[in-house]
């Protein structure tokens, strides 16, 4: 049985008061015979190898051509293809194919069955280009922008202006004391106005106007208004598109529907105010003054409290409005088609975690230099709390300028994204492109060019095995967080400045400049496992005794940053966890207030006849406050002083975990600049510890040893130690066995014995593969940028050169050591495969070493850079797509003519140093 995981599953190493040193730890052996699938990977099938998006320029595809870019993307070990449907190629208009034409149809049903052939899978973009949207949104669905006008009156007065009947959604007139009086039904069919004021008074007119914004980047016959996600008519009339279109279809169809990050500019809807009446019990048009006021110049706190509560109901309404009724209409439109529905949340202004939970995939991404695992971390946190089995990531956005993206950025970016939670990478990403498109073929602006064409491709299946191991990984067994930590949206949205709140993954102020930025980042930085959850999460959830019961598992505390508002029902649901025996975190004391406007007195009475029920005291530890609260608690302060008793120190290595039958999987990352070579401490006593290398798919039993069963006060629970090394960059994979003891292949630990010795002598150069034309064999000396040598070709080439010597050794076991390798390696020593090397440092321990004539053969494979230099340069015309065609990071027309020259090939130095096993 699997001992019950603790509260926090902090990594560390515990060196203060040397317990290390001082304690006598218990040596556990690998001395029980395994299971035979003890040390063997999770099966790889495609959902754990990586996908790629798939962009279909014009849809201008054909049978041949679809065939093949699908084998080559099997071949190099994808598990996958997201067809997203975009702007065309300029001269090849004639192979366009209509979207959702009877012949689209059938190549997409094409398509997936030569992709189920090849054991891959297929989704598709719901809509061409991106937002939902097209030709069948009507002006009344498409995207909106509120639009008010004001004037005054003086007491007796009549209404001059004129206000067309259709389109006006209300005519209020508002006193100096701020008594409304509703005029919109007193428009008459030529849009006057019968009314006269009998005091002064300032009249608001509402209605709403085209934001003007279109379907993004679409193809032909996908072109058309985006539609409104604030107005459920909308989403409902648009899928009668998909459902005429698929009316006489027959074919296969992909595995999922895909809807984009959101890009909407929307904050009305032609029934906003009816749905707000709905939700919050009252009507907006009694306090337009507080909607539309400008605030620059108010310093009245209570007018400024007042104007935010009227903005958090407005915002909480299109919240729900998006979460609970656009959303899941096209959500359920799939479900009733037999697909699955991966959907990109972040952007709306929404509440971002229910958002992604109406999906069966939540999807995030990181775009360009924005890379934060806290805010990629929304994604994964709903998908655990929700059930879903898989976190989404698009991968590859505009990682840096085109065709400078290496395989170890990549790899770099997916420990990220796996870091954050996610397990399931889409690459960002490869484009159709036809046999016959000349080099570099078909292209989308703003990926990195993950396609057969990059020479970046001829590596990229060590890149694609090494995704696989790991997400085979962390899609088994189920997710072991359990802390919640909760997402004060109530304060966010109750600033009174400002109507719709943006909220993105590139910019982050909206994160963090709230206080549950700064409590993630300590959490996450001393290791503890943690998903957020939403008011509505909490307020569905199930509660029994000390622990709060979620669709996807179980949590034994929830966090609460500080907070100035939260909506009564959700403070209900803590104080009635504390009731049943849990434990609540305050970090800086209770809220102040319940959230919003609507009941405001009433809900504040009844807040405050349960605060009045909580008394703090003075707990002992760490200064901490506590007050009992039914069988469970209240506690108040940083979380450090009650969650330190199950925790240690911070090593510095980024740790996440899946709970597993029998213990749990690691997955461990050397964030840091320099090397680690220790002991880990992980949570609960473990017989056994299994590494495993996800680069290499190397296995073996680690060194590792249990914790006494009393280790004093500070540290009441058993912990393991485990021995490992890691390089910068470099990752790992730990399986802990608490119930048996694993007997099998000892994991090899070594340290150098020696100093390095450099390999010299001749080295002769071929180049294999690449263009545009193949560089003359070359001999050389000294390593240095083939862009140095003395063939010109070089200079403009981009593929893979070996690079063969040979050379003495006194050791038949060293470190191999390729010093600058610009971008990846294949090494052979002496005939024998040690693999590929995608990223720094290029090393590998190499075991088959003769007295004298080894022989080295290292391919190196370069970037695409030099070669599309010199298209610019000689201004060869490959930049001939439509729309926005090709742009640089910057979004400006892209050139690389002015580049300089980008270092290729081996540069060394290449090292050889003795090592030894230190088991």
């Amino acid at each position: 049985m699997q001992e019950t995981p603790h509260i926090s599953c902090l990594v560390h190493r515990l060196r203060d008061l040397g317990l290390v040193c001082a304690l006598v730890l218990a040596l556990v052996p690998a001395a029980c015979a395994a299971d035979s699938n003890d040390l063997a990977w999770p099966p790889i099938t495609s959902e754990t190898k990586p996908w790629a998006w798939w962009w279909w320029h014009g849809s201008a595809v054909d049978e041949t051509n679809i065939a093949h870019e699908l084998q080559h993307f099997h071949d190099a070990g994808l598990g996958g293809v997201q067809v997203t449907t975009i702007y065309g190629v300029k001269g090849a208009e004639s192979r366009d194919i209509p979207y959702l034409a009877p012949r689209w149809l059938d190549i997409l049903g094409c398509t997936v069955d030569k992709a189920k052939s090849l054991d891959m899978g297929v989704t598709m973009s719901l809509g061409s280009g991106w937002c939902f949207g097209g030709p069948t949104v009507s002006d009344e669905d498409a995207n909106a922008k509120v639009a008010f006008k004001t004037f005054d009156l003086k007491a007796g007065e009549k209404i001059g202006p004129k206000f067309p009947r259709e389109s006006t959604q209300a005519l209020v007139a508002f006193s100096s004391d701020g008594k409304a009086t509703e005029l919109t039904d007193k428009i008459t069919t030529d849009g006057g106005v019968d009314w006269t004021a009998s005091a002064d008074v300032t009249i608001y007119s509402v209605s709403q106007k085209p934001s003007g914004q279109k379907v993004k980047r679409p193809a032909p016959s996908g072109e058309g208004w985006m539609l409104n996600p604030a107005y459920p008519q909308a989403m409902t009339n648009w899928l009668k598109w998909f459902d005429t279109a698929l009316a006489n279809y027959s074919g296969s169809k992909p595995l999922a529907v895909f809807q984009d990050s959101y890009e909407y500019r929307t904050d009305w809807s032609p029934d906003f105010f009816a749905q707000f009446e709905k939700l919050r019990g009252y009507k907006l048009q009694t306090e337009l003054p507080a909607l539309f006021m400008d605030t620059s110049g108010i310093t009245n706190a209570a007018t400024l409290d007042h104007i935010g509560r009227v903005k958090y109901d407005y915002r909480r309404t299109l919240a729900e409005i998006i979460a609970q009724q656009s959303e899941p209409a096209w959500i359920d439109w799939a479900h009733k088609n037999g697909l699955k529905t991966i959907y990109q949340a972040h952007g709306t202004p929404g509440n971002w975690l229910d958002l992604y939970a109406d999906a069966d995939m939540p999807e995030t991404e990181m775009f360009h230099n924005d890379r934060s695992i806290l805010i990629s971390k929304f994604a994964s946190s709903a998908a655990h709390v929700a059930g879903r089995q898989f976190t989404g990531a698009e991968t590859g956005t505009w990682m840096k300028e085109h065709f400078t993206e290496t395989l170890g950025d990549m790899k770099a970016l997916a420990d990220d994204m796996f870091l954050s939670g996610v397990n399931r990478i889409f690459y960002h990403g490869t484009c159709y492109s036809p046999d016959d498109a000349p080099w570099p073929g078909w292209l989308f602006y703003a990926s990195t060019e993950m396609n057969p064409r990059n020479p970046i491709w001829h590596d990229v299946p060590a890149l694609n095995a090494y995704i696989a191991r790991v997400q085979s990984v962390l899609q088994s067994g189920q997710p072991d967080n359990d802390v919640l930590l909760y997402w004060p949206v109530a304060d966010f949205w109750s600033q009174p400045d400002g109507l719709v709140l943006p909220m993105t993954v590139s910019a982050t102020d909206w994160f963090k400049s709230q206080p549950i930025a700064e409590m993630a980042n300590e959490l996450f930085d001393e290791g503890y496992s943690f998903d957020y959850v939403s008011d509505a999460q909490l307020q569905s959830a199930k509660i029994g005794g000390k622990k709060i019961h979620m669709p996807g598992g179980d949590y034994k505390v929830v966090y609460v940053p500080e907070c100035k508002f939260m909506p009564l029902e959700t403070f209900k649901q803590l104080f009635a966890f504390a009731e049943s025996g849990g434990s609540v975190i305050f970090d800086r004391g209770l809220p102040k207030s319940i959230a919003g406007f609507a009941s405001l007195e009433k809900e504040n009475s009844e807040f405050e006849t349960i605060t009045n029920k909580i008394k703090p005291r003075i707990s002992g530890k760490g200064g901490l406050e506590s007050a009992q609260v039914g069988k469970g608690q209240f506690l108040f302060g940083w979380p450090h002083a009650f969650l330190d008793q199950f925790t240690g120190e911070d090593l510095g290595l980024t740790v996440i975990h899946r709970a597993v039958w029998g213990g749990r999987y690691y997955f461990v990352v050397n964030r840091n600049d320099t090397n680690f070579d220790g002991s880990l401490s992980l949570a609960g006593a473990a017989k056994s510890v299994v590494v495993m290398n996800p680069m290499t798919g190397q296995v073996g039993v680690a060194k590792s040893q249990i914790s006494p069963e009393n280790m004093g006060e500070d540290y009441p629970f058993r912990y393991t130690e485990v021995l490992l090394q890691l390089a910068p960059g470099e990752s790992a994979i730990l399986r802990t066995f608490t119930d048996r003891r694993i007997e099998g292949p000892v994991w090899n630990y070594f340290q150098t014995n020696g100093t390095p010795a450099e390999v010299t002598g001749t080295w002769n150069v071929k180049f294999i593969s690449g263009g545009p034309t193949l560089p003359a064999d070359s001999q050389i000396t000294k390593l240095a940028s083939w862009t140095t040598f003395t063939d010109t070709n070089c200079q403009a080439f981009a593929g893979t050169a070996k690079y063969q010597t040979t050379f003495d050794a006194k050791d038949s076991k060293q470190l191999l050591d390729l010093g600058d390798v610009r971008q990846s390696a294949r090494v052979r020593v002496n005939g024998k495969d040690y693999g590929t090397l995608i990223t720094s440092p290029f090393r590998v321990v190499v075991d088959n070493l003769k007295p004298t004539g080894n022989i080295l053969e290292v391919e190196v494979t370069s970037l695409a850079a030099n070669r599309v230099r010199d298209l610019d340069r000689r201004g060869v015309n490959w930049k001939y797509f439509k729309d926005i065609n090709v742009v640089n990071e910057n979004y400006k027309p892209f050139n690389a003519a002015d580049w300089p020259l980008t270092d290729c090939g081996l540069l060394g130095p290449v090292t050889l140093t003795p090592v030894r096993a230190s088991n």
